[in-house]
């Protein structure tokens, strides 16, 4: 195993494979289009607990133990624990690490933690030591909602610009690569990007400047082109952020064609489900990753896969004091499993 800094925030790395992926969602993200890639699906929102925050916590702490039996292992073979979620002081990262006892990495990049904690993972294991990670990333509509905007009781109105924040979690083991894995080959980690977008009811418009940033320097360090992978799936852009980002790339001669896609366009049926520009937060992408996407990979109907998380770096108080929103991207490139591993 290897790994070699080959740009500005870009890392190539080797023998780095994925031993098990969980998905688990909540009741809106089951009726969607991709109910059937998902470990399990909630029959509601609170799954009996007496808050909504402390339901998330569960969906996180259900979906990690789920992945580490997957991977047959036991928490005390876990080295280390990284991942993040979008409470304030990622209070549901760090209860559920009350419970595992594991060396914990707690991290924040909003709803683009999953790829952030991804990509440092790799690149962990490639360097020999911690030799297996977990990682995992959630969030929920009606927690979220109660920290940015209002309680869901109160009905507001919402834009149609609004996302959709998703309640659910992903959770992935990674350790050194053996046959059948998919592979993790390389990450760009995303500087911050602000265009001054001060609207947090248009999350898509604001973050597709930092995920275009992330790509071109990801394909710039690497030498590759967009044909270099069957998909590059941003995190939750939504229809306006990714209709944005194509218009960016069609700009300076980077045409993504039919290969971009949006983990925030995928998750749900977007008119039945009125959910207006698609899903968002951490859950979001972590749970299209660990059920659709790897699946994809690992069924070797895709060779390549760019997955870039996206978040919007801004809290309730900044927004309110008139602050314009930065973003930032992370990008991990996965493979599908070769038949050896050299």
């Amino acid at each position: 195993m290897a790994a070699r800094k080959i740009g500005p925030g870009t890392y190539q790395m080797s023998r780095v494979g994925i031993k098990s992926t969980a998905a688990i969602v909540g009741p809106k993200e089951g009726e969607g289009p991709l109910r059937t890639y998902f470990d399990e699906v909630w029959e509601s929102e609170t799954h009996q607990q007496k808050s909504v925050e402390r339901a998330e916590r569960m969906l996180l702490e259900d979906t990690m133990n789920l992945a580490v039996e997957k991977a047959g292992c036991r928490w005390p073979e876990i080295d280390l624990v990284l991942g993040g979620d979008l409470l304030d002081q990622i209070v549901s990262t760090n209860f559920v690490a009350r419970r595992h006892q594991r060396p914990l990495l707690g991290l924040f990049s909003a709803c683009a933690v999953f790829t952030e904690a991804l990509g440092l993972g790799g690149l962990l294991v490639a360097d020999h030591e911690p030799t297996t990670v977990a990682v995992g990333a959630v969030s929920h509509h009606m927690a979220a909602e109660r920290q940015f905007r209002f309680p869901v009781e109160l009905g507001y109105q919402r834009t149609p610009t609004a996302a959709w924040t998703a309640t659910a979690a992903g959770a992935v083991v990674v350790g050194p690569a053996e046959v059948g894995h998919v592979v993790i080959d390389g990450v760009t980690f995303g500087r911050v990007v602000d265009w001054g977008s001060k609207d947090p009811n248009d999350m898509g418009s604001a973050m597709a400047p930092a995920a275009f940033d992330t790509i071109k320097q990801h394909l710039v360090a690497t030498g590759e082109g967009i044909n270099d992978y069957d998909a590059i799936f941003t995190g939750d852009l939504g229809v306006l952020g990714v209709n944005l980002l194509q218009a960016l790339g069609n700009k300076e001669g980077l045409h993504f064609d039919d290969r971009l896609n949006d983990c925030g366009k995928s998750l749900y049926y977007l008119k039945e489900q009125d959910v207006h520009n698609g899903a968002s937060g951490p859950g979001c992408s972590a749970s299209v990753f660990a059920g659709y996407l790897h699946h994809r990979l690992l069924s070797g109907e895709w060779r390549r896969l760019l997955l870039v998380a996206t978040g919007a770096l801004f809290s309730p108080t900044t927004y309110q004091q008139g602050e314009s929103i930065p973003c930032i991207a992370h990008a991990v490139s996965l493979g599908r499993p070769e038949a050896k591993l050299s």
